[in-house]
């Protein structure tokens, strides 16, 4: 009798877990599409208070480290006149860590101005729920060109 019992409960709580981690997944989804929307919204104030106050963003540039003070004065130039950009996921894969207080993703990106990219980066659950505490944007670049365009980049540097 006493593993029927054993089992029920770890049947329940395994249930349990997977339904809590499905939720969190849906709160952190909500979170980066809300992140994206707002970017193409111009939305300052929903795009940048989806990044935790320590956040680093990660751009596609080599110089583009920014911590969020500096991301927030490269951001609102463009969102004060309107001007916003849009990344739409069209895949997206989340994992939980830390009794879900930690996430971590990838995401594949379209983006008119420069096609797919990858967006990566951790969320942290904070008293206002899920943040993004890192954000990493690149380009992705085909294999069977990664040659030419790193030539490239390499002619462009040395010219510089």
């Amino acid at each position: 009798m006493i593993s029927k019992y054993l089992w029920m409960i770890l049947a329940f709580v395994s249930f349990f877990v997977v339904a809590q981690s499905a939720k969190e997944e849906q709160a952190i989804n909500k979170v980066l599409d809300q992140f994206h929307q707002a970017a193409a919204n111009a939305n300052a104030q929903v795009y940048l208070n989806s990044l935790t106050d320590d956040a680093i963003f990660l751009g596609t540039d080599a110089s583009e480290r920014w911590t969020k003070q500096q991301f927030t004065a490269f951001v609102l130039p463009y969102f004060d006149q309107g001007k916003g950009w849009l990344y739409v996921a069209k895949e997206r894969n989340i994992n939980l860590l830390k009794q879900n207080s930690v996430a971590f993703f990838d995401e594949v990106l379209e983006n008119s101005k420069y096609g797919y990219c990858r967006g990566s980066g951790v969320l942290v659950h904070t008293d206002q729920g899920w943040k993004i505490s890192q954000y990493s944007l690149s380009i992705l670049v085909p294999n069977d060109i990664a040659v030419q365009v790193t030539e490239k980049i390499k002619k462009y540097e040395q010219q510089k």
